[in-house]
């Protein structure tokens, strides 16, 4: 069953995913939405998880299915590598360390808050 629930949560995940890289016409400002996003809605889901407030089906549907999915680090690393190979080195710096700080501070920022 547990498998099952990941799997239901990675088909929406990856079609909310792919949703939002039509949106933004696949630019990277469509995988940070989705990582910010996804690190949002994974560091509430962590801290119900740890404080108890959370079925272990809701968190294997939607933090580990849902997000695994809908988060995207390997479309990250590719479009990172792709901005130095096109030697835009400034927009990849930026892009790192924008989606790293923010995704870390926001996820913080969610512990402490909730």
């Amino acid at each position: 069953m547990n498998i099952l629930l990941v799997a239901v949560g990675g088909f929406f995940g990856s079609i909310t995913r792919y949703y939002i890289s039509l949106k933004t016409e696949k630019r990277l400002i469509g995988t940070w939405t989705a990582n910010i996003t996804g690190s949002i809605l994974l560091g509430a889901l962590m801290h119900f998880r740890l404080n108890e407030m959370l079925h272990e089906w809701i968190w294997l549907l939607i933090g580990v299915g849902f997000c695994g999915a809908y988060t995207t680090f390997s479309t990250f690393g590719n479009e990172t590598i792709n901005l130095i190979l096109a030697k835009n080195y400034r927009t990849a710096f930026s892009y790192v360390i924008s989606t790293l700080m923010t995704a870390l501070l926001i996820v913080y920022l969610i512990m402490i808050i909730l």
